[in-house]
């Protein structure tokens, strides 16, 4: 997707990070997405993109870059995003984030699977 609006909120996921922690981000995240999502429904939905995507500045997108959004988001193919898809998304839209969660993991794996002699 193109679009200098994505490319700054893609820079502030890793800065928001940092600065809330792991439990901060998700809540935030949450919170962007109540913001975008149908209040009926409980999903985003292309429309609800649209009418609600200027309260996150992403305003100057065009409707082919919203369905974009939706369509790279929309994990069980159902035609819009739930709050984990939405999730799972931003995370995906953040190469630096990504980055950090795997070598994290890695991390976390090494330890785990050390030899019994050596923990």
């Amino acid at each position: 997707m193109a679009g200098t609006k994505t490319n700054d909120f893609q820079d502030m996921l890793p800065m928001m990070a940092n600065k809330l922690g792991g439990d901060g981000l998700i809540r935030e995240l949450c919170n962007g997405f109540r913001l975008l999502m149908d209040k009926e429904r409980e999903v985003i939905t292309f429309e609800s993109l649209k009418k609600n995507s200027a309260l996150l500045g992403l305003q100057n997108l065009r409707d082919d870059e919203l369905m974009s959004m939706l369509r790279e988001g929309d994990l069980n193919g159902d035609g819009h995003l739930d709050q984990m898809e939405f999730c799972v998304l931003m995370f995906r839209l953040s190469p630096e984030l990504m980055e950090e969660s795997e070598d994290l993991l890695e991390i976390a794996l090494q330890h785990e699977f050390k030899p019994n002699s050596a923990r």
